[in-house]
């Protein structure tokens, strides 16, 4: 066959017509660019009129020179799906180092992956494959992703790795990480593994969409913990939603985020962590300009990190627990996190803490913030069922009840396991409650005087019931809120700090910010200065002491 710059896939046997098997044109088509291309040095495109491309049983081997541009989302859809293949994973493109020996004198270059739709709701696998992508990349240079609309796959939908002098723009990832019950490595909206080009990656994510994917929205992951982590990295107005967690840095050096979006996750929105396979966190990474509300969890989650770190101008409020979390997980790096800053960022509206530290911190600095309105969660226990008490699928209403609104926010709902008998609604009124069957926990996002909102049962979910929306008349009950909430809480060893110009206070109705600071009994608070805050106004002292301050200064802080 020839082979043209520019090739019509329709004139080399593709059909598109949502039925014929195009797998086999598609490989033909690419093997026989990628030969001219080698040949040459002249990259070619294939274009791809509107259609249904039907990928079946196998992935195509891509090749270095051969881009690939549709006719535009919704208009080009490439269908993955595998029926006679159950242990086979079925990218669209694929170029690995496991499979193909892909590597830095083995890459992918010049290619553009452009204006289409990849649906991966065709591929089922007998167990959960992290290959079972929308597109499985790696090593590619000087490559360009742009305008995709990769959704419903069984593992990470935009699954490229080692991306060098690399753009990934305008990519819409929707609940993929269909087969990862959350737990899995992969799963993910852009999942992208980072370290083999050397210590610098010169990529830029920008104006991407990641919403409802099984683990992450967006994450970066070193691949071998032996390599330099990388810097070059840079995410910029992307929108994370619905996932397990927003963004994630779990081994880059020096990301830079900005004016992004990470709103609704499951458990952190922005999450700096050893979560990922090699258990190395992100360090020297800046977050700047971006709005980090009503997050199931925490707003942002820090820690195996040596640091620094800086946020800086964030809005973080309305998220379920802890608007600022740092912290260390088992088997991540341990030593205290150095030149943490978080300057200027609002934190305000959070269920729990403002500001938790229960991981070692030296030389932070926390300055310029505002910090207020925190300890959301303030409402009592409550219990209720019978009349007036309904349930949506995301949702649960009593008529009867009289709750503070946001009381409950990131609270544990339980909802039925009891037998019937009495019971009390929120103003102590008696109720009968009928029998209902197993219990079941939701977790409330928020909430009004009546009406709990609850987290979908996991990303991508409509519901958050595991066995259908429970009856009316449901019994439910939720626990009590902790206290004290402070707006700064310090549970571990805090060494030479410095905090200056916040204002930390509650001016609502009543104040659920019960503190300004709290050093916990747990804390060491040692040396350091803590001058020119405003302290005023919240629930209870400004400050409380279970483990007194040693050594430092604080002095001129109002209240």
């Amino acid at each position: 066959m020839t082979a043209p710059l520019t090739a019509d896939a329709h004139e080399y046997g593709l059909v598109g017509d949502g039925t014929a098997d195009d797998g086999p044109a598609l490989r033909k088509l690419v093997d026989a660019l990628g030969d001219a291309t080698a040949g040459d040095g002249r990259p070619r495109t294939v274009r791809v009129p509107a259609g249904r491309y039907v990928i079946r049983d196998k992935p195509v081997l891509w090749r270095s020179g051969v881009s690939l541009v549709g006719a535009g989302r919704g208009a080009t859809c490439f269908a993955l799906t595998n029926p006679g293949a159950p242990t086979q994973p079925v990218p669209l493109a694929w170029f690995t180092t496991a499979q193909h020996g892909a590597g830095p004198d083995h890459h992918i270059a010049d290619v553009t992956f452009a204006h289409f739709e990849i649906d991966g709701l065709g591929v089922e696998t007998e167990e959960y494959e992290v290959l079972a992508k929308g597109l499985g990349l790696q090593y590619v240079l000087r490559g360009r992703f742009s305008d995709l609309w990769i959704h419903d796959t069984a593992a990470t939908g935009f699954g490229c790795d080692f991306l060098q002098d690399t753009v990934v723009e305008g990519v819409l990832a929707e609940r993929c990480g269909r087969q990862d019950p959350g737990e899995k490595m992969g799963g993910a909206g852009i999942g992208i593994e980072v370290g083999g080009w050397g210590p610098v990656e010169r990529l830029a994510v920008t104006d991407c969409t990641a919403r409802g994917n099984g683990t992450n929205g967006i994450f970066l992951e070193l691949q071998q913990d032996d390599w330099v982590p990388p810097r070059g990295i840079r995410i910029t107005a992307c929108h994370a939603e619905d996932n397990r967690y927003g963004i994630s840095d779990w081994g880059a050096d020096g990301l830079l985020v900005t004016g992004c979006t990470m709103l609704g996750n499951h458990v952190a929105g922005f999450d700096v962590s050893a979560q990922g396979t090699t258990s190395v966190g992100g360090r020297g990474g800046l977050v700047t300009g971006c709005l980090v509300d009503g997050n199931a969890g925490d707003g942002i989650a820090l820690g195996n990190t040596p640091g620094p770190y800086g946020f800086h101008g964030n809005r973080v409020g309305g998220n379920g627990r802890y608007g600022y979390w740092q912290h260390n997980l088992a088997g991540g790096d341990q030593e205290p996190a150095t030149d943490i800053v978080l300057e200027s960022n609002d934190i305000h509206d959070n269920a729990l803490d403002g500001i938790r530290v229960d991981a070692p911190l030296h030389e932070p600095a926390i300055f310029g913030n505002r910090i207020r309105g925190n300890g959301r969660r303030a409402a009592p226990e409550a219990r209720g069922g019978g009349e007036g008490v309904h349930c949506g699928p995301l949702s649960l209403t009593d008529e009867r009840a009289d709750w503070l609104p946001g009381g409950h926010r990131g609270k544990e709902l339980t909802v039925g396991g009891e037998p019937g008998g009495a019971g009390v609604t929120a103003d102590d009124t008696a109720v009968v409650t009928p029998e209902v069957g197993v219990e079941v926990t939701a977790v409330v996002t928020d909430n009004t005087a009546t009406r709990l909102t609850l987290a979908p049962l996991r990303p991508g979910a409509d519901t958050a019931w595991p066995d259908g929306t429970p009856g009316p008349g449901t019994a439910y009950r939720l626990p009590d809120s902790p206290a004290p909430r402070a707006g700064l809480t310090a549970a571990a060893a805090v060494t030479h700090p410095y905090v200056h110009g916040n204002r930390v206070r509650d001016d609502g109705h009543p104040r659920t910010q019960v503190h300004a600071v709290w050093i916990a009994p747990q804390a060491t608070w040692t040396g350091g200065r803590v001058s020119g805050n405003d302290f005023s106004g919240n629930g209870s002292a400004s400050t409380r002491f279970d483990s007194a301050p040693s050594g430092g200064r604080w002095r001129d802080n109002a209240g």
